[in-house]
């Protein structure tokens, strides 16, 4: 059975690559609210990481271009289409949740005749759904998120509340490749906390948010013990309101 969640990409948090301008101003819009700063504060903020004005400015024209990024005077913003990746990434930091009763989510897929990018589409949507594949069209979590599913997800698939017989923990464990997450994350953890340069503090944190986004969520009786989730969104919650003091900027309610 295939595992749901891959810890590969950041599990050497030692060996984390150097964030390129654009990764850089992404970076820093993304951890921003409003996602917004001006060329003066993007020039200022960008040198501790090796990024020259005129390596900015041309990074800048070509995520315009690019449809990442719009331009309002001397004011840069973050497009809608990177909007919504903030709102998803706003909600991988403080995700919704609720008592578990025991009961899982289930979406089973029904639609055939697909090809492969409307499939590979699906199952994007699904995997940020947090729910995951425990063979091929039948996808499950604990129903412990604060959160519908799409309306949409009729077309293409039933949907309905299920309580498996085998042991949740147990089921889990096979779903998630749990201790995997958790060792990427507590090495993630330790390089950010402990780093004393701005651009290895950054890119140590964006990596951090990348791994929160696969994180399960899972309720705390299926998790295995010392689950770092929790000490990893609340490190970045700190970092984000360093940054957004240092810009004059503010944070959302919900991630104060």
């Amino acid at each position: 059975m295939r595992m749901n969640v891959s810890a590969k990409p950041d599990a050497d948090a030692a060996c984390l690559r150097p964030l390129s301008a654009r990764s850089v101003v992404l970076s820093l819009l993304l951890g921003v609210h409003p996602p917004q700063l001006p060329v003066r504060d993007l020039v200022r903020l960008v040198e501790p990481f090796g990024v020259g004005g005129s390596t900015l400015r041309a990074a800048l024209s070509r995520m315009v271009a690019a449809g990442d990024l719009r331009r309002e005077d001397a004011v840069y913003r973050l497009s809608d289409r990177l909007l919504a990746r903030q709102r998803r990434q706003d909600e991988a930091v403080r995700p919704r949740t609720r008592a578990w009763d025991g009961d899982w989510e289930m979406v089973v897929v029904t639609a055939t005749g697909r090809g492969p990018a409307e499939r590979a589409d699906l199952r994007a949507r699904l995997t940020a759904l947090r729910v995951a594949e425990l063979r091929e069209g039948v996808w499950l979590r604990p129903a412990n998120l604060d959160r519908p599913l799409p309306g949409d997800l009729r077309q293409v698939a039933l949907t309905c509340t299920a309580r498996p017989d085998e042991p949740p923990r147990d089921l889990a464990a096979r779903l998630w490749p749990l201790t995997d997450w958790a060792a990427t994350g507590r090495s993630l953890l330790a390089r950010a906390t402990g780093a004393d340069h701005p651009a290895v503090r950054l890119t140590a944190y964006a990596a951090a948010v990348r791994h929160l986004l696969t994180d399960p969520v899972l309720p705390s009786a299926l998790l295995p013990p010392d689950w770092p989730g929790e000490d990893l969104r609340t490190a970045y919650a700190d970092y984000r309101r360093q940054l957004a003091t240092t810009l004059g900027t503010q944070e959302p309610d919900d991630a104060r």
